[in-house]
């Protein structure tokens, strides 16, 4: 790989990242109701599937960074609670959530690509907030039942992770995916032109 191609890659990843802070940081200030207005998984979708599973996965990562910091710092209230119980099995989570979020997308869009981008973009957008989400529910079963049980109070766990974890939150997580990554795709191949 040349040196000039090396520095574009660089440059790539850091405009997705970038775009992966902001709009983070961002959805801990634009709530709907009471869950977060996320769209930090779009940059993760046009990395993995623009570039590849790699891309992904350091985009993905990047957004398991910030979500990590925020719950460390007190602007996510239940990572906090995670956070304060195990920080560095909170971390491992949030890092690894992330980044599959991203390879994942970038692994099932790699085939599609060549046939039609936007049936990639459209795979990828929903496998990255599944694996996001299913990462993050298996872990709380796996690691942080305890907490699960606590924020259950008193109702069956499994109801509370289906209806509270995952419910309205990941609905309207993906279709803001679904929606958006391909418009925002093409308005991107609009501006390359």
């Amino acid at each position: 790989m040349s040196t000039k191609q090396k520095s574009m890659n660089v440059a790539i990843l850091g405009l997705f990242s970038a775009i992966t802070v902001v709009l983070q940081i961002l959805s801990y200030a634009v709530k709907i109701g009471t869950f977060n207005l996320s769209l930090v998984l779009i940059p993760i979708v046009l990395a993995a599937v623009l570039y590849g599973p790699k891309y992904g996965a350091i985009v993905g990562g990047v957004f398991g960074a910030i979500v990590t910091i925020a719950s460390a710092m007190g602007m996510d209230a239940g990572g906090n609670v995670l956070f304060q119980s195990a920080p560095l099995l909170t971390t491992l989570v949030c890092l690894g959530k992330g980044a599959f979020a991203g390879f994942f997308a970038g692994l099932i869009a790699k085939p599609l690509k060549a046939k039609n981008i936007y049936l990639a973009v459209l795979s990828a957008a929903i496998i990255a907030p599944v694996t996001n989400t299913g990462l993050f529910v298996l872990s709380m079963f796996a690691f942080f039942r305890d907490t699960l049980t606590v924020w259950a109070d008193g109702a069956d766990v499994v109801y509370y992770a289906i209806v509270g974890l995952i419910g309205v939150n990941f609905i309207i997580e993906l279709v803001i995916n679904l929606v958006l990554s391909p418009v925002v795709l093409r308005v991107t191949k609009a501006f390359s032109k």
